[in-house]
């Protein structure tokens, strides 16, 4: 075990709720496409396996529906596009607990990287506008690598940017996409209660803690960090 030098942390539903603008956007796809719109909790449970999952679940109204053909889902996604673009951003709020935390985890010296799904054409206006940007010392979009979470290519990717080992970060994350990528690329996986989970319980995933705020993530950090200092001298 080795203390942590970097925390890798997922945006939205993890620092950012963006379900409104999100949401916003899927409806507004779907009257585009002569379709009713539908309630916001419903979105959320749509999101996590980035804006193109997002999109197909809208189009479809279900997690579990067969793909639209490719005309159908271009009309869509063009549409969803535009429409969030618009709006990426003007209603998103930052968690409580967010500023405190990064600047407590800054304060520790960690270096902080951003890793979403989300395409690098929403994630950096959405970072600025939210005044969140200078935070990070990386971002890697859904768009950075090859693969996407739940894969680990991008939690890998982000600590070969921040200059540190995988043993010396921690995932901290929403959802069950967050915890796979993190626990398979060989990070420590946290995780908050409060975002987006495509419906399920985080207790359900395979963490090493779940963490009420981003306060409660910098303070599980430094106890970690502490203990793994006193273990080594003691040794």
């Amino acid at each position: 075990m080795t203390a942590f030098r970097a925390a890798l942390l997922d945006l939205d539903g993890t620092l950012l709720d963006s379900i409104p603008d999100l949401a916003f956007a899927a409806n507004a796809m779907r009257v585009d496409l002569g379709m009713t719109v539908l309630r916001e909790d419903v979105v959320a449970t749509f999101v996590g396996k980035g804006v193109d999952n997002l999109v197909r679940r809208s189009l479809a109204g279900s997690l579990d529906a067969p793909d639209p053909s490719a005309e159908e889902f271009a009309r869509a996604r063009e549409s969803f596009y535009r429409h969030y673009h618009l709006v990426n951003g003007e209603r998103a709020q930052i968690y409580p607990g967010v500023i405190d935390g990064l600047k407590h985890m800054r304060d520790q010296g960690l270096k902080l990287a951003v890793v979403t799904n989300k395409p690098t054409e929403f994630t950096l206006p959405l970072l600025q506008r939210t005044g969140l940007a200078g935070f990070f010392d990386a971002v890697v979009c859904g768009d950075t690598c090859v693969r996407r979470k739940p894969d680990p290519d991008q939690v890998l990717h982000a600590c070969d940017l921040l200059g540190v080992e995988v043993t010396e970060a921690v995932t901290i994350g929403d959802s069950i996409n967050d915890a796979q990528a993190g626990r398979t690329a060989g990070t420590q996986v946290l995780v908050v209660p409060y975002g987006y989970n495509e419906g399920r319980d985080v207790r359900e995933l395979d963490v090493d803690g779940i963490v009420d705020t981003l306060v409660n993530a910098a303070q599980w950090v430094a106890l970690w960090n502490q203990n793994q200092n006193a273990a080594k001298i003691a040794s």
